[in-house]
């Protein structure tokens, strides 16, 4: 692939010129840039556009940083994402962080030289660390409430209400919430929301976990609640779930007949599988969407950038996987 110093020697010129002809042809004789663009056409040269604009920060690239790309939560937030990036003449980066800190913070390491801003998709990394890569360039986070930082969430509180409220109005007076990570900020949001509100209809909640947020920790799950005097479950999202419901029907418990369950986000697939899920719904695309255009408001402003976090509203579907409490469960 030809470089710019065989383009400079074909037509007798500085590197400088060449790059000049390219990034600032006003600079250049008319005749000469002309030359030099035509010969570097010939022996099929292309300036790099990112090492002219990494002097100037102006790449016009963003990333968006998630913690598990297989997981469908975050297919139609990155299709959001990169479809309000496109609008706006941008291309989105994504890096898969595989749900660790670790990795999360050396992508970012790599990633913010090259990029104008950054979109944190449920960050596993420490509040403190997060500041600090903020300060580094715009950021926006997702799912999550840091002073200071401008985020988009879904409403957690209201969605994961309104999935209890629907349990206790078929009879469930027993239920468990089966967690999900330790780091994640909209679980610790969901469990203390479902203790309030089974507290205020008087219903008995237990806690199990931490899981993985997936369908084997969905699966490993399954012996706890089997085990316990649920008669109704909340999991972390719909992978957990959907893998929680696999290894419910594999200890013999039948969903919705024996245990109903209820998932979050409403992820491709929630309604495909057997039973179909109930779910809170979460507005994925809108949320990856909403959080590029806040990212790019940001830096297009010459004033501090609202740092309040913007509220996406949730809402339950109900499907086949919940039913009227079974009296043959014990805490029935």
């Amino acid at each position: 692939m030809p470089t710019i110093y065989d383009v400079a020697e074909a037509c007798g010129v500085a590197p400088s010129t060449v790059s000049r002809a390219f990034s600032r042809p006003g600079r250049v004789n008319a005749d000469t840039a002309a030359r030099i663009r035509r010969v570097a056409e010939e022996m099929g040269y292309r300036a790099n556009p990112l090492a002219r604009a990494l002097p100037t920060g102006k790449t016009s690239l963003l990333a968006l940083v998630v913690s598990d790309v297989t997981n469908p939560f975050y297919f139609e937030i990155i299709r959001g994402a990169e479809l309000a990036a496109t609008e706006a003449d941008y291309t989105l980066l994504v890096a898969d962080v595989h749900e660790s800190a670790t990795a999360e913070r050396t992508a970012l390491e790599r990633a913010l030289p090259l990029v104008e801003g950054v979109v944190l998709g449920t960050s596993r990394m420490s509040d403190s660390t997060i500041r600090v890569m903020a300060k580094q360039r715009p950021t926006v986070v997702l799912n999550r409430v840091l002073t200071g930082i401008p985020s988009v969430i879904t409403d957690n509180a209201r969605g994961t209400r309104r999935a209890v409220e629907h349990l206790a109005e078929l009879g469930h007076r027993s239920l468990a919430y089966v967690a999900g990570p330790e780091a994640s900020w909209a679980d610790g949001m969901r469990w203390r929301a479902m203790r309030e509100t089974a507290e205020e209809l008087s219903l008995r909640v237990h806690r199990v976990g931490p899981y993985a947020p997936t369908l084997t920790g969905g699966t490993e799950a399954a012996l706890a609640v089997a085990g316990s005097p649920a008669t109704a479950v909340v999991a972390y999202n719909d992978l957990v779930a959907i893998g929680l419901m696999r290894g419910l029907a594999a200890a013999g418990v039948r969903v919705p007949r024996d245990v109903s369950v209820v998932g979050f986000d409403d992820i491709f697939g929630a309604e495909l599988c057997s039973p179909a899920l109930t779910t809170v719904a979460a507005p994925l695309q809108s949320l990856g969407r909403f959080a590029v255009q806040t990212l790019l408001s940001g830096m297009r402003s010459r004033t501090p950038p609202d740092a309040r976090a913007a509220l996406l509203p949730a809402q339950l579907v109900v499907r086949e996987s919940t039913a009227r409490r079974s009296s043959r469960r014990r805490g029935a």
